[in-house]
């Protein structure tokens, strides 16, 4: 074999080391890997869909506490902003 063979031949080697070494390194921290014909090959979590479940109806729930709060807020602008015989009224129906 020549040189100029043992040339390419380190040189495709170097490349094909490099890209299993970028690839290692770009899945270890969960990046998009491209695949052999360029598509890309992402890291799949199996809790994933729990996960995104989980938080669904923890924001369905927060959503309500917030409805809720500012319905209570609303009162009690109106208790603040009536005048004062009236607003004895409604504290006093309320009990």
């Amino acid at each position: 074999m020549g040189s100029g063979q043992i040339f390419v031949i380190s040189l495709i080697a170097i490349s094909t080391i490099g890209w299993v070494f970028t690839s290692w390194i770009r899945a270890r921290h969960g990046y998009p890997v491209e695949g052999e014909w360029g598509g890309s090959v992402s890291r799949s979590d199996p809790d994933e869909d729990r996960k995104l479940a989980f938080l669904a109806g923890e924001n369905e729930k927060l959503r309500g506490q917030l409805l809720r709060l500012e319905e209570r807020i609303s009162v009690l602008e109106r208790i603040a902003t009536d005048p004062a015989e009236r607003t004895a009224r409604d504290i006093d129906a309320l009990r």
